[in-house]
């Protein structure tokens, strides 16, 4: 079964989800990556190569077209990346047989416009949160059939951590996008309210240290409980020595599989999130994790764990018993099997992209912004130039120069 997967890139948590899932899969399966752009970090792109796997960087959308007319199964790999919606509107593809893995929740922005799901063969989602999104209810009960969901976030293979439950100063520990469009600005002052003295708080991510984050540490009355540690390329050794996942995130953020949160569940660490649908997709509040309603709850949660080893110790088994059962490269390998020997028996079929996400880049990007009858309002000046992923800034740097786009900037 030759599968053709295209993607923008290779890069995070795509990246990490497809060097796990290829290593699982049969070798009946043919695997080809073409990636819309040049990738900028080789890491996961030789792992699916060493798999067995091809990747291929597309000389135009007529070599997309092309290897799709080649493939049984066309899979796009999908978020609110400028090139994979260029691709969408602007490629001629052939009759096929097509899935939508979406990296994206769609719970807040980026939206995901319904006529996708029509268009698709099947639409995956990466967690169940998004099962009641306004486009998954928009759609016609035949259509709902399509829908699936497959993790793309997993454990760490191979023994669960020695257990260090019983430390007499129990470490916290944070991993991820250390950044408050994803981090709650709630963080700080959770840390500062906890009583204690020899307090170790180690936040591991990239952070700019003049920007928001690092000021916001700085400006705590107990500055020196928090420890940055930088962007780690071993994540595991990283949280082998803490003993506390604290990974509260804002109530919109992007996130879906939250590879860090498994991750650290794997290892036997005991985690706190706040009750967003993500999060609350993968903890069982009080059996493999904790669930807060507030930043409050946040500070009890934690002052609670930090007194209490003997708790730490059977949440954090839970938690590894949970993952092991739950979130591992082979069922995600399984699941697809299932879904593309499903869809290989159905006809190959017109896909008409173009008419549900335009023909311009201003189109494409307000088909992320904006599901149909909405309307969409130009963000704030202090939000305008931001160049995160997604962004009119991302959108603008892509298509430089692009009249369309330079209308919706004003």
């Amino acid at each position: 079964m030759r599968i053709l997967h295209i993607t923008p890139h290779l890069g995070g948590g795509v990246g990490k989800a497809h060097a796990a899932i290829s290593g699982a899969l049969p070798e009946v399966i043919d695997q080809t990556f073409l990636l819309l752009e040049r990738p900028r970090d080789r890491r996961y792109v030789d792992m699916i190569e060493a798999a067995g796997a091809r990747v291929l960087i597309a000389y135009d959308l007529d070599h997309v077209a092309q290897l799709a007319s080649a493939a049984d199964i066309v899979q796009f790999e999908f978020w609110n990346h400028p090139r994979l919606f260029e691709c969408l509107g602007r490629c001629d593809f052939p009759a096929m047989r097509c899935v939508f893995w979406s990296h994206v929740s769609g719970l807040f922005k980026p939206v995901i416009q319904p006529g996708l799901m029509q268009a698709a063969g099947r639409f995956v989602f990466t967690t169940d949160a998004s099962l009641s999104i306004p486009s998954v209810a928009a759609l016609p009960v035949a259509e709902k059939r399509k829908i699936a969901v497959i993790n793309s976030g997993f454990g760490f293979p191979g023994a669960p951590r020695k257990s260090r439950s019983r430390a007499a100063n129990p470490a916290i520990a944070y991993l991820g996008t250390v950044d408050f469009v994803k981090m709650h600005p709630g963080f700080f002052d959770a840390i500062d309210q906890l009583v204690g003295g020899d307090m170790r708080v180690q936040v591991w991510g990239a952070v700019d240290p003049a920007g928001e984050v690092a000021l916001r540490a700085q400006a705590m009355h107990h500055p020196e409980r928090i420890h940055f540690r930088g962007w780690t390329a071993e994540p595991a050794l990283a949280l082998s020595q803490a003993d506390i996942f604290f990974y509260p995130l804002r109530a919109d953020h992007y996130g879906t599989a939250e590879n860090a949160l498994i991750e650290a569940m794997s290892l036997g660490l005991t985690g706190i999130v706040l009750n967003n649908p993500a999060e609350t997709a993968i903890i069982r509040d009080g059996e493999t994790g904790f669930v807060a309603h507030s930043i409050e709850d946040c500070v009890s949660l934690l002052q609670m764990l930090l007194l209490l080893p003997e708790l730490r110790e059977r949440i954090g088994q839970n938690a590894i018993r949970y993952v092991a059962e739950t979130r591992t490269p082979a069922a995600a390998a399984r699941e697809f099997m299932i879904l593309w020997l499903g869809l290989l028996s159905e006809p190959t079929r017109h896909c008409d992209f173009r008419s549900v996400v335009g023909e311009t880049a201003a189109d494409w990007f307000l088909a992320t912004q904006c599901l149909p009858g909405t309307v969409w309002n130009l963000p704030g000046p202090e939000d305008r130039h931001k160049s995160s992923k997604g962004t009119l800034a991302h959108f603008a740097g892509t298509f430089d120069g692009d009249a369309s786009l330079a209308r919706l900037r004003r």
